[in-house]
């Protein structure tokens, strides 16, 4: 066996692989993003929201439930087994999407959906940290995210272009099939185990065990505790813009193109920011860098309500994207910096456990709020909720 070494310069040919599969994974998530709830109008006649987002909340619910997992198994069979089974549960997803005679499919889709995500996006970002040991981890995960989220950005916008001009099924979800293709086959054949890579760091590491892994990282641990719950925070309100503002635009007469503009602008910024805030993460205190995201995120959602012109939408969904940058990779980076080697998989799957639940809960607040009040409502109530979150993190978490 050759010689195992630690780092991101060291491993840049697997490291730079498992970026790449990221995409792939990424864009699984952005087949749905700008024109499902145009289909749950359209083509199914869904008014009601709460019925129309139980694709985003399944979605949650399993990927959730995966993540955890993922990162309670992966040290028992490997990172690539769970990888690789991940990309062979999204298999039919593409076609379910394309052919769905009701909703029902939709969200079989979506349960698949969450399973591929929770299993492949969950195992490149612990290989990752595996690979590159204590140093550059905010690097590493900014690059694995924005990877992640660009190619969302990129496959909702293109989705929404090829929905304008070729209809809203089936052409869009022809790039799923070539997505999972590519994922499977990169997974398979170019993809190294790095079980081995936290056999070497764990020998060095100082960090003590955690009493409970999973308690400490919900909320026992100060640190942990602040991240996990700042991470279910961040994914509610992320549920609400995926299901909430196609809608919002569409009552506003943006033209599907334009909703596909729109949408993509957001995960575009929080997937290219990454490169410049996960560097940031290993510069700065990751309080800090997770309180003002997380701040610049209520603030941006909260003005959302005042907007009616395209450009505010754009600007703001901009801002809401560099917000998210700013916590994303700063999320991972901290749980890895407070969790010994050996339980940094089943820390980190706990961690996005609840982040996950997030999408879930999210999806399930804003269509009963939205059913029972208004959009606006929605979006008000979950602006509120984020600012709460920013005040734990600057009141409860500790300086670093």
């Amino acid at each position: 066996m050759h010689e195992i070494k630690l780092g991101l310069k060291e491993n840049r040919k697997q490291f730079s692989l498992l970026v790449i599969v990221n995409a792939f994974v990424g864009g699984m998530v952005g087949l749905e993003r700008s024109i499902l709830p145009e289909i749950a109008k359209k083509e199914f006649e869904l008014e009601v929201k709460t019925v129309l987002l139980s694709f985003i909340i399944v979605f949650g619910i399993t990927k959730a439930i995966t993540n955890y997992y993922t990162g309670a198994l992966a040290n028992k069979y490997g990172r690539k087994k769970l990888l690789i089974l991940g990309w062979i549960v999204g298999i039919p997803i593409p076609f379910i999407l394309m052919y769905a005679p009701n909703w029902n499919w939709i969200v079989v889709a979506n349960v698949l959906l969450g399973i591929n995500q929770g299993l492949a996006w969950s195992s490149t970002v612990v290989m990752k940290i595996d690979l590159v040991g204590d140093k550059q981890r905010g690097f590493a995960m900014g690059l694995n995210e924005f990877a992640g989220y660009i190619a969302v950005a990129i496959v909702a916008f293109l989705t929404g272009w090829i929905a304008s001009k070729y209809g809203l099924r089936p052409y869009p979800f022809y790039i799923g099939v070539i997505l999972v293709v590519l994922g499977l086959i990169f997974s398979i054949f170019f993809i190294k185990e790095t079980k081995h890579h936290v056999e070497k760091e764990s020998k060095t590491s100082i960090k003590p065990l955690l009493k409970n892994i999973f308690w400490d990282t919900t909320w026992r641990n100060k640190n942990l505790g602040s991240v996990s719950q700042a991470g279910l925070i961040n994914n509610l309100n992320d549920g609400m813009v995926w299901g909430i503002f196609p809608l919002l635009l569409a009552s506003k007469n943006f033209s599907i193109e334009e909703i596909g503009i729109i949408t993509a602008i957001y995960p575009a910024v929080w997937g290219i920011g990454q490169l410049f805030t996960g560097k940031m993460a290993d510069k700065y205190k990751k309080k800090e860098m997770l309180f003002i995201g997380m701040l610049l995120q209520a603030i941006t959602l909260l003005l959302f309500i005042f907007a009616h012109k395209f450009y505010h939408y754009i600007i703001l969904s901009a801002i809401l994207g560099w917000g998210t940058a700013m916590v994303y990779p700063t999320f991972l980076a901290s749980i890895a910096e407070n969790t010994n080697p050996k339980e940094r998989a089943k820390s980190i799957g706990v961690f996005r456990l609840w982040r996950d639940l997030g999408y879930a809960i999210g999806a399930i607040l804003t269509g009963i709020i939205a059913d029972y009040y208004t959009t606006n409502s929605a979006i008000l109530f979950i602006g509120i909720l984020t600012l709460i979150s920013a005040i734990i993190i600057k009141i409860r978490m500790q300086h670093k």
